[in-house]
């Protein structure tokens, strides 16, 4: 019984966070857009691009739990594929609600958010966790 109470609590701590992020910038996208006076210019893309970077984080992070025995190249590459091609999906999404389109610009700010988020997870906080000798954040 402690093994899957252990392992319920790594899918709360680990899965559920990205689960979330998913749900909600689908559920985010569903919508008209929300903003009508942008701050400062290309406001859109920063929002992407930081918003696919903390997907891209908590999913490598995940995956360096569950898949403790994968390399860090194969997480990286894993979590970045992933992050873009969900940025891929939600933009073919957008272009099927009203008000909103599919933007190429929108999909690079994914992508080089994922490339982002993911470097980070791993420079940072892998790199931190493996000179204390633990396994993941």
């Amino acid at each position: 019984m402690k093994k899957s109470s252990n392992r319920l609590n790594l899918i709360y701590l680990y899965r559920l966070p990205v689960i979330i992020l998913c749900l909600f910038i689908f559920w985010q996208s569903s919508y008209p857009g929300i903003i009508s006076k942008s701050l400062f210019s290309y406001q859109d893309k920063v929002l992407h691009f930081v918003a696919w970077s903390l997907l891209a984080f908590l999913f490598a992070r995940d995956l360096a739990c569950e898949k403790s025995f994968w390399s860090p190249a194969k997480i990286k590459i894993t979590a970045i594929l992933f992050a873009c091609l969900f940025g891929l999906s939600d933009e073919i999404h957008q272009a099927f609600v009203s008000s909103r389109d599919a933007s190429f610009g929108d999909f690079i700010a994914d992508c080089a958010g994922s490339i982002a988020g993911c470097l980070f997870y791993f420079e940072v906080i892998w790199t931190r966790n493996r000179r204390q000798g633990s396994k993941s954040l």
